[in-house]
């Protein structure tokens, strides 16, 4: 069908501020040139900081956005990683007020290049480009069919349109027409977003909601939030506590709809359990420590790197409702037996040893393997594999590294406890890029989601 929206559409905005010129409280200095029919929207979000304005107070809603732009206004509506970084894209140096976002929404699969391989942070972002950019922003999957007369029917571009129109965020022209190739203004890319983030700004989509539950799951973490849509970008509209029960209506790539105060919600589903279990209580083994530093390799220090990534997935452990025993919590040396023994001595039921790697005769090896070690082929052996290949799947995915498998070793750690266990090897020090990321806390934090989204995997396979 062809749509005929007389709304207002489509996308183009991203109020970016200079990097050297100051800036004015937007809350204290509104800005003077927002349109009366998207001052809702805009002024939504000037509350939740994503629209900063320039430094003359203007939103200036006409002018076109550029790819830069666009970047950064997305970035800061998912609370994306901003500070100024080094880009995959040649001509996205450092200095740039959106490297910082464009770095993040290329390692978050948001946004791409051109086929030269440069981002051309200065060109205007199409209708088209938006299309794609809001639909994976945003973690759009629904279609309805929905064409219009310009548009192709069929084709990647097709479908990313489909779904930002079946997902109400935008709709046509009167006449019938997409216009792909034309470029958005700041006050429309203002209003996808806002109908992003926010359900109740949304145009008339035909996105469907299903009567009849598929099922029933329990809360797994100590707090759930409550989002309005399938993605952290969505607002949050409430919590859950371990062990609640909530009914599932369908689900959205890792996310579930759900029943919520008489309306439907999502909760991320790595966060539930299909029933409830007894309590389970891991040991996490932050390899060497004290006097053994284990690999050193540009300028990154392995025990250092273990204890970081250890404490944090503790930490996401921990509000899961999952007891962790940690074999060390700062820089003290214990041998290798001593930590088996404190992990079986407190009762832990899974052992998870983390370590860094290296490879000081060829700095171009690099990658995430992981450890198991049958000892016997015995249903130990068997629930040490899965759980080296849940943790290992989620880490090289996680981390965008090499996977070098999953291997049966008997290092002396996994090999000597009778708990199933896995050793995890994060990365090459001795490689420039494995270490630029390990030496970073926004990749030890995803590495440490990884390995707790992998020891839940487990989890959840146990109980299965």
């Amino acid at each position: 069908m062809v749509r005929k929206i007389w709304s207002l559409s489509f996308i183009a905005f991203v109020l970016v501020l200079t990097s050297f010129l100051p800036v004015q409280s937007v809350s204290a200095n509104p800005l003077s040139d927002i349109p009366d029919r998207s001052s809702e929207e805009i002024n939504y979000l000037i509350q939740r900081g994503v629209i900063v304005g320039f430094p003359d107070g203007t939103l200036k809603p006409k002018d076109p956005v550029t790819r830069q732009e666009a970047a950064t206004l997305v970035g800061r509506a998912l609370e994306l990683n901003g500070e100024k970084r080094s880009t995959i894209f040649p001509d996205v140096p450092k200095a740039s007020y959106a490297s910082g976002y464009i770095q993040s929404a290329y390692d978050q699969k948001i946004i791409t290049g051109y086929p030269d391989g440069t981002y051309q942070p200065q060109n205007h972002i199409t209708r088209g480009e938006m299309a794609y950019l809001i639909s994976k922003a945003f973690s759009l999957t629904s279609t309805s069919g929905t064409q219009y007369s310009d548009i192709p029917t069929e084709g990647a571009l097709t479908t990313a349109i489909d779904k930002v129109s079946t997902a109400g965020i935008a709709n046509g022209y009167p006449d019938g027409t997409y216009q792909p190739g034309k470029s958005i203004t700041r006050e429309e890319f203002s209003l996808l977003i806002a109908r992003g983030l926010n359900p109740k700004f949304k145009v008339g989509g035909t996105d469907t909601t299903p009567d009849q539950p598929i099922g029933e799951k329990y809360v797994s973490t100590s707090i759930l939030n409550v989002r309005t849509g399938p993605g952290v970008s969505y607002e949050k509209v409430g919590k859950l506590s371990l062990g609640t029960k909530v009914t599932i209506y369908k689900e959205v790539g890792d996310w579930c709809q759900i029943s919520y105060n008489g309306t439907r919600a999502y909760v991320h589903g790595a966060y539930l359990l299909d029933k409830l279990k007894e309590k389970r209580v891991i040991a996490i083994d932050a390899g060497h420590g004290g006097y053994d530093g284990g690999a050193s390799a540009n300028s990154v220090l392995e025990k250092e790197v273990n204890l970081a990534v250890s404490k944090k997935v503790r930490d996401l452990l921990e509000k899961s409702g999952v007891e962790v025993i940690m074999t060390r919590n700062d820089d003290t040396y214990i041998s290798l037996d001593g930590r088996v023994k404190h992990a079986v001595d407190n009762g832990a039921d899974t052992f998870v040893s983390i370590h860094s790697n290296a490879f000081p005769n060829n700095e171009s090896v690099s990658g995430i393997e992981t450890f198991y070690s049958s000892a016997a082929l015995n249903d130990r052996a068997y629930k040490s594999y899965k759980l080296a290949s849940f943790i290992h799947d989620r880490l090289v995915e996680a981390m965008e590294m090499k996977s070098r498998g999953v291997k049966d070793v008997p290092y002396r750690v996994i090999h000597a406890t009778p708990l199933p266990s896995a050793l995890v090897e994060l990365g090459f020090l001795t490689n420039s890029s494995d270490a630029s990321k390990l030496g970073s806390t926004y990749w030890q934090d995803k590495a440490s989601k990884a390995i707790y989204l992998g020891v839940i995997d487990y989890y959840n396979w146990i109980d299965k």
